[in-house]
């Protein structure tokens, strides 16, 4: 294992650059500063946490996606018929491309969702939602390459160390 850089698990082996495009909102409701929040967010989290150098154009391990859904329904329904809670959902579509090694790249749908007591109006509790929305995602989308990566690095050692690889 020489030579290699782990960040939680996760071969970065051979990637110096990463990128994030930006994360155009095109759910059928437009929360206006939402794609520049989830994107912004994005930038930090591998910022802080990897030692890729970030670049603006398209980098060795690239981000980039679409905001696809931002809608609240009622959950459950309380005595009266009238909705007791209410569900407030955001999902993005993502694609990560590793150029050094395609096997790890990925698309993939992310969801999230907060409830909230239907009592209250979604613009009373939409920034404190969207906000925990946001950082939940966020988590998702930058651990979803280093799982992917930490699965196939698992494969690849117990085949070379132990002559097998693992159902």
């Amino acid at each position: 294992m020489q030579g290699k850089i782990f960040i939680f698990g996760a071969s970065t082996q051979g990637l110096k650059t990463l990128s994030i495009q930006y994360f155009q909102n095109r759910a059928p409701i437009v929360q206006p500063g939402l794609s520049q929040s989830l994107t912004d967010a994005l930038i930090d989290k591998c910022k802080a946490q990897t030692s890729l150098k970030y670049t603006t154009s398209i980098g060795d391990a690239n981000f980039e996606g679409e905001i696809t859904d931002y809608n609240t329904k009622p959950l459950t329904v309380g005595a009266d018929a009238l909705a007791a809670t209410n569900r407030f959902t955001i999902s993005v579509k993502i694609k990560f491309t590793n150029a050094v090694d395609p096997n790890l790249s990925f698309e993939q749908t992310f969801s999230r969702y907060e409830d909230y007591n239907s009592n209250l109006d979604l613009s009373a509790v939409e920034a404190d939602l969207s906000a925990k929305i946001v950082d939940q995602l966020v988590e998702d989308i930058f651990n979803q390459p280093l799982l992917t990566g930490n699965r196939n690095e698992q494969k690849r050692l117990f085949k070379y160390d132990w002559g097998f690889c693992p159902v």
